[in-house]
Formats: C-alpha cells, sequence, structure tokens
C-alpha cells in the first residue's frame, strides 16, 4: 500500500508559500508557509500533520489491541504534541508526546497499560519517528 501527498511552494523560504494536497482529497491546496509553522496563522504545517499522523495511528492501534483482548473502549482519545527543535542551522522533529484518555468498561489498569504500550510499539508512525516517544495514559 502506497500513500501519497503534493507538497507546491511558490517564493522564498520565510515569504514564500505553498499548499499540500493528499490523494485522498482531504488536503486540498491546503495553506501553508513560514507563517503556519511558526507563528500561528491560518493553515497548517508539517508538525501538525506529524502529530496527527501519530494520533490517528497510535489510537488505531489500540483499537485493535484492546478487540483482540476482548475489550470494546467507549472511548479513546488521543493527542500528539510534537516538538521541533532547533539543531545546529536547522531544526529536528525531537519528540511526540502521546496523552491518552481512554474509556474502556472492565479493563483493569495493568492490562490496558500493557495494551497501550504494545500499541505505541506497533504504530507504524512511531516506528518510522526518529524521535523521543512518551505515552501519558488515563484509563477512566
Amino acid at each position: 500500500m502506497i500513500r501519497k501527498a503534493k507538497a507546491e511552494w511558490r517564493g522564498t523560504g520565510k515569504d514564500g508559500t505553498g499548499g499540500l494536497t493528499s490523494d485522498s482529497g482531504v488536503l486540498s491546496g491546503t495553506p501553508y508557509s513560514f507563517k503556519t509553522r511558526f507563528q500561528g496563522e491560518k493553515g497548517t504545517n508539517p508538525e501538525e500533520l506529524i502529530a496527527a499522523a501519530h494520533a490517528g495511528c497510535f489510537t488505531m492501534a489500540l483499537a485493535f489491541q484492546l478487540q483482540t483482548a476482548g475489550f470494546t473502549p467507549t472511548l479513546l482519545e488521543t493527542e500528539a504534541a510534537v516538538s521541533l527543535d532547533q539543531d545546529g542551522a536547522g531544526f529536528k522533529i525531537s519528540k511526540s508526546a502521546l496523552t491518552l484518555v481512554a474509556e474502556v468498561p472492565n479493563l483493569d489498569q495493568a492490562t490496558f497499560d500493557k495494551l497501550a504500550e504494545a500499541a505505541e510499539k506497533g504504530c507504524p508512525v512511531s516506528k518510522l519517528l526518529n524521535a523521543e516517544i512518551t505515552l501519558h495514559k488515563t484509563l477512566k
């Protein structure tokens, strides 16, 4: 399976603008720029997209772990906070911090911890990232 997205850019790094388009059409010329990346302007940025991918991948991986173990969650909610840090003259993504809140009937804490940690390790996006990954989890 291959998934594709396309980026286009016009202008300089700081003053230029670009658009991101995915094959699914969910992104269609979605704006990104220096200002959307570093100054909070409306639009997206690579780190936000990586955070969404990591949160989504991990959450789905956990749903499968729970299903295999015989549990059905009523809610899995994950936030991924991706850190972009200075790295010499450039930048690097140094960390993705996952914060999970889960509602899973009849699931004990030890099993929850084991399944959530297995999901984090097995998530393809976790495997892709060359960064520190942390997982803070809450079972309600």
